[in-house]
């Protein structure tokens, strides 16, 4: 989240699209409710009428996979009716850039950018570069009236997004679109406030990073970035997702958002040179300019002492990736698939439920030798070689089951969707013979090393050299009693000398020896700091010579009244509550809406730190920097960004850098309605050379799990996916217990009142749902919530099922199985995320 869960009450319009806070995150209802009294309006876009839109003021339906449609439309509206917040996007944002001029859009292109490859679906994006002064600044029109700058191309961009053409796509009557621009175009003035609230509903698509781009824009058009009750706020599904995403889960990222380096980055001056943003923009922060110092106080912390300048600070053990290589979660299965790995851990997850195309994954597994199954339960995961379809006798692959401790069995660490880092307590001991998870890694470690030393090995180097002052050791140099606190210091990082800033004269001491950081602003890049995670460095810190766990801290005064609790645990970075709130403020410090102020500049209040007048007051500020108007020393606010403004213009991004409507891989239409050329996201990974995947597979060009469809009779209606209040994820947790599972027993599958008439298929009646890929046997639950789409001119069918049921509990199989053997092998064009939220499925009678 830019923001965080209690500043919804200080929106004047939420919108929710993407999300169901009301059933999914249920606590934040509190905060939405409290907006509301406050005479906020909550919209809520959603194909089906949820318990949220059953509390909206707004609800308007749109058929699933067609979001960028829809806020396309409102990127048309607001600039059109001229309700963006000019001054904001003037000063704040790319809008005044200036584009090279061979740049072209889809609409001249016939649905792609300049520079598009057909053989390679990739992009040349030399077209999508800025024009450069003789400084090697990007020209700007503060007019913004050049037909190149970026503000005059997104308007020739959306303007194809008319309100007809936007209802024909997403089939949401055109009332209610302009019911919800207007209401969240409102927002576009200083005294107004809007935020969106998002889920997997939005990123589970093939253009899904699109999706929170193109809200992303709107969001910037009208001001609403870094002010109170703004913001994009992903809604996570799970306590610590965003602190596992923080520490590196997935592939492609280390701890703290720096990149993976690939074989060919030989050392770290090479990784500096090739991953560090640049910029000749002296007003720019460009934060990241700082990856040096993160990088080697990052190998200092896993590899301690072993790490020295002579060997590159351990550089040449870091993992790394093979050029091009993709190791995000399809891509890995599909490996696993076709053999490729002999081994795997499922290490508190159930892919065989969880997975999009769940059916080709339960196979895969069946051709690994080993598979170790960490969980607090058995699930379909672990026993899938027993599952329906396989047999025991063929299957090759040996699993072991690993029990773990549940949360309130251990200590540590949770990062909330808030960036809210909060330490938690154990409350009792694990059950039997279940670990904790940061025991279970111990005892590995261990056993892996004592292995290497025993037995050497191909390049021990990276484990052996392995800093792991975790608690008591043995005599063999194992941790024995294993403490928590200890790893959470680490990421916090240490002065591993004493650190002196040598800018100012005298020189001023920022850190003794031996004592824990107080920030990232004081990690160093020659090794005399260690930190392993600089966005964390700050959690676990030591003033005075007393060391304070941040997280833990449970303080509940709110000077300001917006519900920042800065004195509540730690949000990173440095907890900053609102960030980006550099934005928050006019050019001269002043807050655009003083009622809301999350920081201001005081030009007569002596800085603590400079000894000099001017000091922010409030949330912790984007930089110590003044504001703007000082034209010497002011700032630009996205500090994040080399350029130093908010993206209205994304170059980066691998299919665009203006977010275009592609259907879903599956979907019901023959042609994309924005334009004929392009039906699908033409950049995302295919797994078949075309889209003839039936046929293909039918010729034994391709693998029958990962068969795709579109505008075939056979499977006319779309499908998607959700949870439900009543059980957790694939419902490993909550199938287990009897009153939960009484609560929501079995697969069903929700159809509209209308669908169930053309089907003859009763409320409650048994149904199979299948799609190209597999079936579900369900129950047929006949509802007002879906209604049927209107669109060009046809009529469209939704329906939806949830994915938390599997097989292998209940025993007796009464559950059902997972939605997801329904859902197709393919993801969003940037991240890989399956698209498990549009799909096209069959139901009949069972």
């Amino acid at each position: 989240m830019t923001n965080h869960w209690v500043d919804f009450k200080n929106a004047d319009v939420i919108l929710v699209m993407g999300s169901n806070p009301a059933e999914n995150h249920p606590i934040s209802m509190k905060w939405i409710t409290k907006a509301r009294e406050n005479g906020a309006k909550l919209i809520v876009v959603d194909p089906r009428f949820t318990r949220t839109a059953a509390k909206a003021d707004i609800y308007a339906p749109l058929r699933s996979g067609t979001d960028i449609a829809f806020l396309g439309g409102m990127i048309n509206y607001i600039l059109e009716k001229k309700m963006y917040f000019k001054d904001y996007v003037v000063n704040y944002t790319n809008a005044t850039f200036l584009v090279n001029p061979e740049f072209k859009g889809p609409g001249e292109l016939n649905g792609v950018f300049s520079g598009y490859d057909e053989k390679t679906r990739k992009y040349d994006k030399k077209t999508w570069s800025y024009q450069m002064d003789e400084n090697g600044v990007a020209k700007k029109d503060f007019t913004l009236k050049d037909p190149n700058c970026v503000f005059q191309l997104l308007k020739k961009h959306y303007s194809r997004y008319s309100l007809d053409l936007v209802s024909s796509i997403t089939g949401t009557p055109k009332e209610n679109l302009i019911e919800v621009y207007d209401a969240f175009g409102s927002t576009g003035r200083p005294d107004r406030a809007g935020t969106e609230l998002y889920a997997m509903g939005w990123t589970q698509h093939t253009v899904g990073t699109q999706n929170i781009r193109t809200m992303s824009i709107i969001q910037l058009l009208l001001g609403n970035m870094g002010i109170a009750g703004g913001g994009i706020n992903a809604m996570r599904g799970e306590s610590n997702v965003q602190g596992s995403t923080d520490h590196g889960l997935l592939f492609h990222i280390i701890p703290g958002y720096n990149p993976v380096p690939s074989a060919t980055v030989v050392d770290t001056a090479a990784y500096i040179e090739k991953f560090t943003p640049k910029t000749k923009d002296t007003r720019s922060v460009n934060w990241f300019g700082n990856r040096n110092k993160y990088l080697i106080s990052y190998l200092k912390a896993i590899y301690g002492s072993s790490a020295t300048k002579e060997n590159d600070f351990g550089y040449a053990w870091l993992p790394k990736l093979d050029e091009g290589m993709n190791g995000s979660w399809l891509v890995l299965f599909d490996k696993m698939f076709k053999g490729g790995f002999e081994g795997f851990f499922a290490w508190g997850q159930n892919p065989a439920c969880s997975s999009g195309n769940a059916g080709k994954v339960r196979t895969a597994l069946s051709k690994l030798k080993w598979m170790v199954n960490v969980n607090l339960f058995d699930n379909e995961t672990g026993s899938f070689w027993k599952g329906p379809g396989m047999k025991p006798e063929d299957v090759q692959t040996e699993v072991f089951q690993l029990p773990a401790a549940v949360s309130v069995e251990k200590e540590g660490s949770i990062t909330n969707s808030s960036r809210l880092a909060q330490w938690r307590y154990k409350s009792v001991e694990p059950a039997g013979e279940a670990m904790p998870d940061s025991e279970i890694i111990n005892e590995l470690r261990n056993r892996v090393t004592m292995l290497y030393k025993k037995e050497g090995g191909k390049f021990p180097a990276p484990i052996t050299n392995l800093t792991w002052d975790y608690g008591e050791k043995d005599a063999d140099g194992k941790v024995v009693k294993f403490n928590i606190h200890e790893v959470a210091k680490e990421i916090n990082g240490y002065y591993l000398e004493d650190v002196w800033d040598k800018k100012v004269d005298p020189p001023k001491l920022l850190g003794k020896k031996g004592e824990l950081c107080a920030s990232f602003v004081t990690l160093q890049a020659d090794g005399t700091t260690s930190c392993g995670n600089w966005i964390y460095s700050q959690s676990y810190t030591q003033k005075d010579g007393k060391i304070i766990n941040m997280m833990a801290r449970r303080g509940k005064d709110d000077p300001t009244g917006l519900g920042l609790y800065s004195g509540w645990a730690w949000a990173w970075p440095v907890n900053r509550r609102i960030i980006y709130n550099r934005a928050a403020v006019d050019m001269n410090g002043n807050p655009w809406d003083p009622k809301r102020a999350v920081i201001k500049w005081n030009a007569t209040k002596e800085n603590p730190a400079t000894k000099k007048p001017g000091v922010w007051e409030g949330d912790v500020p984007d930089g110590p920097a003044p504001p703007m108007a000082d034209e010497k020393a002011g700032k630009y606010p996205f500090i994040m960004r080399a350029d130093g403004m908010g993206a209205l213009f994304g170059p980066g991004l691998a299919d665009g850098p203006f977010p275009e409507h592609y259907e879903a891989l599956e979907c019901p239409l023959q042609e994309n309605p924005m334009q004929p050329g392009h039906r699908i996201n033409p950049t995302i990974k295919l797994f078949y050379a075309t889209e003839g995947a039936t046929a293909k597979a039918k010729e034994g060009g391709g693998l029958p799990e990962d068969i795709f469809v579109s505008c075939d009779i056979r499977f006319p209606y779309v499908a998607t996916t959700y949870r439900v209040s009543e059980h957790w994820q694939t419902g490993v947790m909550t199938r287990h217990l009897p009153w939960q599972l009484e609560l929501s027993p079995q697969q069903f599958v929700e159809i509209s009142e209308q669908l169930a008439g053309e089907l003859s298929i009763s409320n409650g009646e048994k149904v199979i749902v299948s799609s190209a890929r597999g079936k579900v046997n369900a129950v047929a639950m006949v509802t007002k919530r879906f209604q049927p789409f209107k669109v060009m001119d046809s009529t469209i069918h939704q329906v939806g099922l949830p994915w938390h049921f599997g097989w292998q509990f209940p025993e007796d199989g009464s559950a059902g199985d997972s939605a997801n053997l329904l859902t197709p092998t393919v993801g969003d064009a940037n991240t890989l995320i399956p698209e498990t939220k549009a799909f096209l499925v069959n139901i009949k009678k069972a």
